[in-house]
């Protein structure tokens, strides 16, 4: 059966590291989430810090070839395509958008992608190990002239040939929906701009990490939700009274949550994925204490093959949605800053990466095997 192929895996993409005027201003001359990831340091016994690159080293994304690299890496291992973060201030405020701009205007790699925008404000506290916060860029609405001028700005990408289509639309991940003041009349402004530009309109995606807001972000216009559990755990492994010992520690003494990967990703899916219009995540791993030091919230012992056993759980949730909307986000491609991807490093090489293929294949032949069931005199064989 043609439209179950496979798992359609997009991986969110952070386009941090490269040099930037801002970075430089508010951290120092050159820095990039490799700073931090560099000079990470192990926080207890057994932490794994600091995880090192491997086969593509610590890359700029200025670079064709660091960027032509990892699209091939993807493909081989079965990923479908990235997830760009894409930052929008607001007043046609942009930042990070060079290395995408890049791949857009080259047309290299050839591989699919499409934009999540990253619609939130940047805070020193999310890269500050003291914990002391000071707003550096505001995410602002100043409505539909800059929205015009927003979806003017990835129009041509919408457009490529490359972009990620759902229902023949070009899908757009929203970060944080409920940010945006008006966001069913975002909505229609796009899908209207959308079919006057010769489109079908826009897919539009939100991410949200209560599944009490599914039908809410529905009632808003919203095409699809995808689920990120990252701390439900805590919420379903813990007693109110473990929940008020670790805010206090987070609180008062600045020690995030340090808790086995393995526990937490139970918490990581849900019934809710087996949706058509819900899209569930996989997450290889978290780890903030690059950033923020004893403040991050940590996850320990996450290896490939309990990887391997989320992976199959959220893939059992969606072997039976049309090929079209079997779409699972990985959080993520290269997130080294939050100990969340799956490029190699030193201590795993590929690990993550090949237990990822093998439970795409693995799908596959489940369905096959489903789909090609018959029935004789009303016995299943």
């Amino acid at each position: 059966m043609e439209r179950y192929n496979n798992a359609r895996v997009i991986a969110f993409y952070l386009p941090q590291y490269h040099p930037i005027p801002e970075n430089d201003e508010w951290w120092g001359k050159g820095f990039t989430d490799w700073t931090n990831v560099g000079n990470a340091k192990p926080l207890f016994k057994g932490h794994y810090q600091p995880k090192v690159p491997a086969d593509l080293g610590y890359y700029d994304l200025r670079l064709p070839e660091s960027r032509i690299a990892q699209a091939k890496l993807a493909r081989e291992y079965g990923i479908e395509g990235f997830c760009y973060w894409h930052y929008w201030f607001g007043n046609g405020r942009q930042l990070l958008e060079r290395p995408f701009n890049e791949v857009l205007k080259s047309g290299e790699p050839d591989f699919p992608f499409c934009l999540g925008w990253a619609n939130h404000s940047w805070h020193k506290k999310t890269f500050n190990k003291s914990g002391k916060d000071k707003l550096l860029i505001k995410q602002v609405y100043t409505g539909n002239d800059d929205y015009i001028k927003h979806f003017e700005s990835v129009l041509p990408a919408f457009k490529d040939h490359r972009y990620i289509l759902v229902d023949g639309k070009p899908l757009f991940l929203i970060y944080d929906p409920f940010d945006l003041p008006d966001i069913s009349k975002f909505i229609l402004l796009w899908n209207n701009l959308a079919k006057d530009n010769d489109l079908e309109g826009i897919y539009f995606v939100a991410l949200t990490d209560n599944v009490s807001n599914i039908p809410i972000l529905r009632e808003f216009g919203f095409d699809a939700i995808n689920i990120l559990r990252l701390f439900h755990f805590v919420k379903n492994d813990f007693s109110l009274i473990d929940r008020i010992n670790m805010k206090i520690k987070r609180k008062v003494f600045h020690i995030g949550r340090i808790i086995d990967y393995s526990l937490a990703s139970k918490s990581f899916s849900g019934v809710e994925d087996s949706l058509d219009y819900c899209y569930p995540t996989i997450i290889p791993n978290w780890d903030h204490s690059p950033r923020s030091g004893r403040n991050g919230h940590i996850l320990v012992n996450s290896n490939p093959k309990i990887f391997s056993s989320h992976v199959r759980t959220v893939f059992n949730t969606i072997k039976k949605k049309d090929k079209e909307h079997r779409i699972v986000f990985l959080k993520s491609w290269n997130e080294w800053g939050e100990g969340n991807y799956v490029e190699p490093d030193l201590k795993y090489g590929r690990g993550f990466l090949e237990v990822l293929k093998q439970e795409i294949d693995r799908i596959v032949g489940d369905v096959r095997i489903c789909c090609n069931f018959k029935f004789f005199g009303g016995i299943k064989i």
